[in-house]
């Protein structure tokens, strides 16, 4: 988060429209990278030592290759999108493939082990070293190359905490070790994150392609600002989420009963804090990137909705991974992404905003649909995560419009720091009127006791 606040002072849209568009085009081949095997290893009910040895070379060797691949076809992406800085870009950043490659197996072993503690320690590590990098870079005037050295810096800590952290070496490779579950595994989980990942990056491929890229950097920047710290409660989250629901494969009440615990402890923290964020998208965008991006504001208020509905979809993944339906999990990849894309490209004739639009309306449509199309495999308590649901939106909806409403109506000539304040007050006091209904008091008391479950 301090990264995006300060490097933003420091570089030019242009620099991060080169680096998003490059991200975009390398992120492809980190799906392959992975080969869905980190995901294989933690679900697993049995990992033997030389099938995570075994899994750790075929991530390292999928790795070397996909960097070669991308330092081969840089040229001709660069021309393609018309923008000759991608090339060296593009051919740096490839060695991210071989740092993830050989980090993965470890990660997932530390994860295996519920080590939760030492993960969050490395995660919340490694990208201090890679913004120190940065930001020096940045004072020197090494534009674009202060994101890319930052990039590269926090991979090469990150790897090497994790196999420190990880206490074991692989083996040689084998011959004969039983490897064809998870490979079928990894295959399904390859196939959902290529048709996630389109879904999800059209939106800057569109901008870079039609808008330019200063007009990317901007919604990079919005985008960034919003999802740095989503994903740091996000993705821990979903590590925590499945193991434990995949130990609980075998206790139907159990398994229900603490997803729909995630779903609430989720839905009136994360969700909340976007729709606050949303409210007051125009102070949070001053102060934090500076007057020069206000033009940001209306694409992340647009964007921290949609990511509100996105967060409440996660439920429906944690249950795809932990029964082990990748294959539909995919079927229901392809027609989310479907409804993603086209919302997105009929919103790209309208601009930035326009675009953003159709980030924020895919999930509002996607995610009831989602739980309807696994209730076909899986028999769960529909009815109890629907409301549960509406509940959020409910109370996220009121903070999020009392927040709005005050900005537009009262604070708009405040300082920024006050504007938030007294935005987020008035979010917060509309949220606690719907402590009127039974229902919401029932998930409150849930969240109570979750926290004191929690506590040593």
């Amino acid at each position: 988060m301090a990264g995006v606040v300060v490097l933003a002072r420091l570089l030019s849209p242009a620099d991060y429209g080169i680096l998003a568009l490059t991200t975009v085009v390398v992120g492809v081949g980190e799906i392959f990278r992975d080969f869905g095997l980190s995901t294989a290893a933690v679900q697993a009910r049995t990992l033997s030592g030389q099938q995570r040895s075994q899994l750790f070379w075929i991530n390292l060797a999928i790795g070397v290759l996909l960097a070669g691949m991308v330092v081969v076809a840089a040229p001709f992406v660069a021309q393609f999108f018309g923008q000759p800085a991608l090339t060296d870009v593009m051919r740096a950043l490839s060695l991210t493939f071989l740092l993830n490659g050989a980090a993965t197996q470890y990660r997932a072993s530390l994860e295996r082990a519920l080590r939760f503690k030492r993960i969050a320690l490395i995660d919340a590590t490694s990208p201090v070293f890679g913004l120190a990098v940065a930001i020096g870079l940045a004072l020197a005037g090494a534009g674009v190359w202060a994101l890319v050295a930052q990039q590269l810096t926090t991979g090469l800590v990150l790897m090497v905490m994790l196999v420190v952290s990880g206490g074991w070496a692989p083996g040689l490779p084998r011959r004969g070790v039983h490897m064809d579950g998870m490979l079928r595994f990894g295959w399904n989980m390859v196939g959902n994150q290529l048709v996630g990942y389109a879904a999800n990056n059209v939106d800057s491929l569109l901008i870079g392609w039609r808008l330019g890229i200063a007009p990317l950097g901007v919604y990079n920047r919005a985008f960034q600002l919003l999802m740095q710290p989503y994903n740091q409660i996000r993705v821990p989250i979903t590590r925590v989420a499945i193991p434990i629901l995949s130990r609980l494969q075998g206790e139907p009440d159990r398994y229900w009963a603490f997803l729909l615990r995630g779903q609430i402890a989720l839905g009136y923290t994360l969700c909340a804090a976007l729709f606050l964020v949303s409210g007051s998208a125009r102070p949070v965008t001053s102060l934090l990137l500076g007057a020069p991006w206000l033009e940001a504001s209306p694409l992340l208020a647009l964007l921290a909705i949609g990511a509100s509905l996105q967060s409440l979809a996660m439920v429906a993944y944690w249950v795809y991974v932990t029964k082990g339906l990748t294959g539909h999990l995919f079927q229901w990849s392809l027609i989310s992404a479907a409804l993603k894309i086209a919302c997105i490209v009929a919103g790209s004739f309208f601009g930035l905003v326009g675009i953003a639009t159709g980030y924020a309306a895919a999930p509002l449509v996607a995610w009831p649909l989602s739980f309807l199309w696994l209730s076909r495999k899986v028999d769960m308590p529909l009815p109890a995560i629907y409301a549960g649901a509406l509940r959020i939106f409910l109370v996220g909806g009121l903070a999020g419009g009392a927040s709005f409403a005050l900005d537009v109506f009262a604070t708009h000539g405040l300082p920024d720091v006050v504007a938030i304040v007294l935005n987020t007050l008035a979010g917060l006091t509309a949220a606690a009127l719907a402590l009127i209904l039974p229902g919401v008091r029932s998930d409150v008391l849930r969240i109570r006791e979750t926290v004191g479950m929690l506590r040593p």
